[in-house]
């Protein structure tokens, strides 16, 4: 099963809207996902002994990564660079068979003119660091604001079928990868 990260936890996040369609990409292709949403960490794990024991509320979430086939990543940039509380979750992962040999994509999203370049970028370093297999298209959305409807739904086809183009080569290199 693929699952899919929004990387923030920020109320009402564009990130969790683009993710919203992303799932329903996949669906299309027929493929069964799961979502992670950083917004319902248990507060637990912000305890600062959750670094020598996790909580048992976080359980589901390291479970969904540790049994992801792949795992899609939707990330908005915050000054620059990462949320806080994606690197977080990351650093709260067992280590290293989170990410080690796990195929992962990432979307970026901001409301500058990059898209969210930057995050991508520092999750690729990361993630390689900790080797994943990285999916080498990235998708990223510019102006993320002016890209959605009123209901959160991406407006413009052009993007709409780079994503959907990502998630359908992001499926075959999943199932390439576990031949």
């Amino acid at each position: 099963m693929m699952t899919l990260l929004v990387g923030t936890n920020r109320p009402g996040s564009n990130s969790r809207k683009v993710a919203r369609q992303i799932e329903l990409l996949y669906a299309e292709l027929k493929l069964p996902i799961q979502m992670i949403d950083l917004a319902h960490l248990p507060p637990s794990i912000f305890d600062a002994t959750s670094y020598g024991e996790k909580p048992a509320a976080f359980r589901p979430f390291s479970d969904a990564v540790l049994n992801a086939s792949g795992l899609i990543v939707v990330t908005p940039e915050y000054n620059g660079g990462l949320p806080g509380v994606l690197k977080y979750f990351i650093d709260m992962l067992k280590f290293p068979e989170s990410f080690e040999r796990r195929p992962v994509c990432f979307v970026g999203v901001a409301a500058g003119i990059w898209g969210g370049l930057r995050p991508v970028e520092q999750l690729q370093a990361i993630f390689g660091y900790r080797n994943a297999h990285i999916y080498p298209e990235r998708v990223f959305i510019p102006g993320v604001g002016d890209q959605l409807d009123a209901d959160g739904r991406i407006k413009d086809p052009e993007l709409l079928g780079r994503l959907r183009k990502q998630a359908q080569g992001f499926a075959q290199f999943v199932a390439a990868l576990r031949r």
